[in-house]
């Protein structure tokens, strides 16, 4: 093994020690303190409250931080090595609006009444359809165009939140509520089909995208190069446009528009770890795991007894360090500039 393994290994292995103490502090802390020493106890008493709220409220939240956390990142990873454009994130690409128009739709037409589960399968069905309209209609005489398929995105993005603006201006009050509070972000569902869904949906995906990582080394210079180092750039960009597409909008379906996950987190992975997307991948996976599941700490404490919504923290928190990454990058260039 190269010098350069042995540091990837030592970037995983402090990420999952990063990992295992927030969800630690994640577990302990609330409403309800729990000391992390109290923990084996509690969980083998399963008639005391203290286990009601781990094993109904806190371990599920955990494990959505985690996995909605990597897969939002994972995919904002992908999806800026696809467009080598560093401002593209799984929202970008219209996913989120037409989701979000899937779950509006179901709320003013009442089907969340008839089962809990049809908003989650509203939510994925309508970011499915907005899949198919970007990618049917970023298609030219040369196959795939990329930039194509990101003006697309961007536009059927504003068309989607159109219509949820009409449909939001003909309901009641209390349905406006409830589309705005899914808006926000949050990671208490509790359906533990959906979470085990979640799961395994982005450990699958993630093992996946690891077949891909020469080729997106690859297209980091260029879908022209990539073809000439001998990779068929279209399939691969295909593929891994299905790949992000089926994260996101799952994520979205199960948790809401939790924003800028997808968008800084692998810009400050890139810049500690590098470029190299065979240590990009799983390092943004867990990186992501790691913040979100920070902002629901925080979302869950800030203003105790009550708890805001994850996007709030998420935006907050994400708009303030990718302002200072964009600081610190034009010091940089000034600096070059000066020199």
């Amino acid at each position: 093994m190269g010098q350069k393994q042995w540091v990837w290994g030592i970037y995983v292995l402090l990420l999952l020690v990063g990992l295992s103490a927030v969800s630690l502090l994640s577990l302990g802390t609330g409403e309800i303190s729990i000391r992390i020493s109290d923990l084996p106890g509690i969980l083998s008493e399963k008639e005391s409250m203290e286990y009601g709220v781990l094993a109904y409220i806190r371990i599920p939240q955990t494990l959505l931080g985690l996995t909605i956390g990597g897969s939002l990142s994972l995919a904002g990873a992908i999806l800026q090595g696809i467009y080598r454009n560093p401002l593209v994130e799984p929202y970008t690409l219209g996913i989120s609006g037409g989701a979000s128009l899937g779950i509006t739709f179901a709320i003013v037409a009442g089907l969340h009444l008839l089962n809990i589960l049809f908003l989650p399968l509203a939510g994925f069905l309508g970011a499915f359809a907005t899949i198919f309209l970007v990618y049917t209609l970023s298609l030219g005489r040369g196959g795939l165009s990329v930039n194509r398929m990101l003006l697309t995105g961007v536009m059927i993005s504003f068309i989607a939140s159109s219509l949820m603006m009409f449909l939001m201006s003909i309901t009641s009050s209390d349905n406006i509520h409830g589309i705005v509070f899914w808006m926000m972000g949050s990671l208490n569902e509790t359906n533990s089909t959906l979470i085990t869904v979640m799961i395994a949906l982005s450990l699958f995906c993630l093992i996946i995208s690891y077949l891909f990582v020469m080729p997106l080394n690859a297209l980091r210079l260029g879908e022209e190069k990539a073809k000439h180092l001998g990779f068929n750039a279209n399939s691969v960009i295909r593929i891994l446009f299905v790949i992000t597409s089926l994260l996101t909008g799952a994520c979205i379906a199960v948790a809401g528009v939790i924003g800028f996950v997808g968008l800084v987190i692998p810009h400050i992975v890139r810049l500690w770890v590098g470029t190299d997307y065979r240590i990009l991948l799983i390092s943004s996976f867990l990186s992501g795991g790691i913040f979100l599941i920070l902002c629901d700490v925080i979302a869950r404490t800030i203003i105790s007894p009550n708890e805001l919504p994850i996007g709030v923290i998420t935006g907050i928190v994400g708009g303030i360090v990718f302002i200072m990454l964009l600081s610190n990058s034009r010091r940089k260039e000034l600096r070059r500039y000066d020199d």
